[in-house]
């Protein structure tokens, strides 16, 4: 029987942490879930029990690099990082403020650096982990507003391939799941409802779901991935660019 694994999720209590975290523990994996509602962590936690899975909440705000260096602390040795807490405005550069900027590198690409400089080293020590980083679309495909965000996420991606090849040859594999549009409450939020409406872009014609997003991430902490390291998975239902006209 194999031993079990501990996985932190940054941003589990809700939209794509939340699925992810949901769908780690059904698969026999303990989970941190980190974030910043105490109730919501609470019920995540509650949620996980009730289906025969372990976990625990622990909160903090990942603008506060003092703040992450202690989550890092409090996790303690875990086999799975998941970095997926994120913040986004998408604003033209003129109408992104420098306290806007500065929070969306605080948290979509500082919190990771500091947390993989943390939890990384330990996981190398042991000669096995797994690090999973959730990107963007926005990283790759420029749009004339929210330039931050998808500066701050490409950021990621190149650090998904530094980390691979700097902890890869002692057993750590880090990768990256870059969403197109999803279903979350955030996004819903931005368009007052009528979500649907990214998906149409894409060769499903749909907006993606987070439980979709959240296999991929497994399919990347298990063993069926073993041979997969300094890839960013792309699931954006597919680009229409490219195909024959």
């Amino acid at each position: 029987m194999s031993p079990t694994r501990t996985a932190l999720v940054t941003g589990a209590t809700a939209g794509i942490g939340r699925a992810v975290a949901l769908d780690l523990a059904a698969h026999g994996i303990d989970v941190i879930a980190h974030g910043r509602d105490p109730e919501r962590g609470a019920q995540l936690v509650k949620e996980i029990t009730a289906e025969g899975g372990t976990a625990r909440f622990v909160g903090a705000d990942l603008t506060d690099p003092g703040e992450v260096v202690a989550l890092a602390a409090e996790a303690g040795d875990v086999d799975i990082l998941v970095n997926n807490a994120g913040s986004y405005a998408f604003t033209s550069t003129p109408d992104t403020t420098a306290d806007s900027f500065d929070r969306q590198f605080a948290l979509n690409t500082r919190a990771p650096f500091l947390l993989v400089g943390a939890l990384a080293p330990a996981m190398a020590e042991r000669g096995h982990g797994t690090i999973v980083n959730i990107t963007s679309t926005a990283a790759t495909s420029p749009a004339p507003i929210g330039g931050a965000y998808g500066a701050s996420k490409a950021a990621v991606e190149l650090l998904t391939r530094s980390w691979a090849t700097e902890f890869g040859g002692r057993g750590v594999r880090v990768n990256g799941v870059s969403p197109g549009p999803v279903r979350t409450a955030g996004t819903t939020a931005m368009l007052g409802g009528n979500v649907d409406v990214l998906g149409r872009a894409n060769l499903r014609e749909r907006i993606g779901e987070p439980e979709e997003i959240a296999r991929v991430v497994r399919f990347l902490v298990d063993s069926d991935s073993s041979y997969i390291n300094g890839t960013v998975v792309v699931a954006n239902g597919g680009e229409p660019s490219g195909l024959p006209a």
